[in-house]
């Protein structure tokens, strides 16, 4: 059994231990692991035009970019992967509100400079290494009964 003393001072050297550990894994994610799976190198005028864009129209009202945002639109991580360029580019310059499946999304009528840098966005958003998430569907599975 401890004395009040010497559980003063384990309580006290295993938080000062734990703190060292947070922050050394905290520099480590920030210095190394952040860069490697976002490609800052990528990021070129266009794509810091396209969150400009993104952040003015308040895109995350609506829709999510990596679980983040609202949930009433789909999310767009991976949406060039999943629908091309040519499908976001439509719905992007539409002048017309775009409906599909029963949501609306606001006709912003962008221009073509302003389609391709928020493409550009999101295709830069589309590469970053999620680290396996989301797990790809198990199709072919048969349901457990």
């Amino acid at each position: 059994m401890l004395s009040k003393s010497s559980a003063r001072w384990f309580f006290l050297g295993g938080t000062a231990i734990s703190f060292a550990i947070f922050l050394g894994l905290t520099w480590t994610t920030l210095a190394k692991e952040v860069p490697k799976n976002t490609h800052p190198e990528n990021l070129s005028e266009q794509v810091i035009r396209g969150k400009t864009l993104w952040e003015e129209n308040n895109c995350m009202g609506c829709h999510t970019i990596m679980g983040e945002g609202a949930y009433y639109a789909p999310e767009l991580t991976k949406v060039i992967e999943r629908r091309g360029e040519d499908y976001v580019r439509a719905a992007l310059i539409s002048k017309v509100p775009w409906a599909p499946r029963g949501r609306k999304m606001v006709a912003y009528a962008f221009s073509e400079e302003e389609a391709n840098d928020i493409i550009a966005f999101l295709k830069w958003i589309g590469e970053t290494d999620l680290n396996g998430f989301p797990p790809e569907p198990a199709y072919d599975a048969k349901p457990n009964n």
